[in-house]
């Protein structure tokens, strides 16, 4: 292997303090938020955090990814070191983007989704708390739009992730982490049945899941 390639490597990974903290960090205040107080609210929070953690683990730790497409990727791109930390870019790399990629298209796209969904997150976990607290269906905030804003967060802040840092793992991770969060809505609306009857079927009919109506 070239001297650049692994001093490129030396410096742009095997930096394991910068996975902890930004996995914390994001786990922490994915947790802010949603306060879990059933099993499904730690089976949802866990799905994220491993998502979380396996997405950082390759953008700081060990670039797996890069490794193991490391000889198709150079084939494809020469010229372009991609054991340098802006190289595991990929989208952006992939498409031509010359420049510094934190401002490339995918890279501001994938900002858009994360912030997005962390903003559903923040409205949406009051109302729930509040109505668990009260009693009664969360109908009102996010949740007059769609049953389950705080699945849709997490998918949303994932795929952010994903356009800005794509892995084997999470790729691999994000289609099976949707039918996770699926089955947990479905068991959520089994509970909410069972304990709202009418109420909740009442709602259920008139709100989308996971997509809003444009009208």
């Amino acid at each position: 292997m070239p001297r650049e390639i692994e001093m490129s490597e030396t410096s742009s990974y095997g930096l394991w303090s910068l996975v902890i903290i930004n996995s914390l960090f994001f786990i922490a205040f994915a947790f802010s938020f949603t306060r879990p107080r059933t099993s499904q609210d730690w089976r949802s929070l866990g799905a994220y955090s491993a998502f979380i953690l396996a997405l950082f683990t390759e953008m700081y730790g060990f670039p797996l990814t890069i490794y193991l497409l490391s000889g198709w990727l150079s084939s494809k791109f020469p010229g372009i070191d991609f054991f340098a930390h802006d190289s595991g870019h990929l989208l952006e790399v992939m498409f031509g983007w010359s420049s510094n990629p934190h401002f490339g298209p995918f890279h501001l796209l994938s900002t858009v989704f994360i912030v997005g969904g962390f903003w559903l997150l923040a409205k949406a976990w009051p109302v729930l708390l509040e109505a668990q607290r009260t009693r009664r269906v969360a109908d009102s905030g996010p949740y007059a739009r769609i049953r389950h804003p705080q699945y849709v967060a997490f998918v949303l802040v994932m795929f952010g992730f994903l356009l800005q840092w794509p892995t084997l793992i999470t790729l691999i991770m994000f289609p099976v982490l949707l039918i996770v969060y699926a089955r947990l809505a479905r068991r959520e609306e089994l509970d909410a049945i069972e304990a709202f009857g009418d109420a909740y079927r009442s709602y259920r009919d008139r709100t989308p899941a996971f997509i809003p109506r444009l009208r």
